[in-house]
């Protein structure tokens, strides 16, 4: 008996062994773009659901996430957001700036968000000319593509991000 469960032991090992050495392995210790956000003191809910990849350049900030196309949903019943299928921009700590593939619908203007700041429990979003600040609290769940965060209701409405 023991005899089997050590070759067991030894087949299970080897498998990971090759697994993780592997170019494709699962076993990828990098972070998610959901992740990265986190490390630089963002939520995860600034990014909607389904982002495929991303590329990071650590000492520079800056970096690009993917969809596998554009993504657009409501927000508060007034505003309308839209991500392109590559969203590129400079992160650091508190601070996204240069910010392309976002767009927010202000009355009947579509309008880039070029930056985040984050100012305590606040998020300031700015589209060059103004900007707009809502609680950290609303960005803590990733919303869907189409229906935001209200995916099981007949309207569009998301009352938080």
């Amino acid at each position: 008996m023991s005899l089997i469960m050590s070759f067991l032991i030894s087949a299970i090992l080897f498998v990971l062994i090759i697994c993780c050495s592997s170019p494709f392995a699962v076993c990828d210790d990098k972070p998610s773009a959901y992740e990265v956000l986190q490390d630089n003191n963002f939520p995860v809910g600034l990014l909607p659901r389904g982002v495929t990849g991303y590329e990071i350049n650590k000492k520079t900030g800056e970096f690009s996430s993917y969809f596998n196309g554009s993504c657009s949903f409501s927000l508060e019943n007034s505003y309308q957001l839209k991500y392109e299928p590559n969203i590129k921009g400079v992160i650091s700590e508190d601070k996204l700036k240069n910010l392309k593939g976002v767009t927010v619908k202000v009355f009947f203007l579509w309008l880039e968000i070029v930056e985040v700041v984050r100012n305590g429990d606040e998020l300031q979003f700015s589209v060059g000319v103004a900007s707009a600040g809502f609680p950290v609290e609303n960005f803590v769940e990733c919303p869907h593509c189409g229906c935001g965060m209200n995916c099981n209701k007949s309207s569009d409405f998301v009352s938080s991000f």
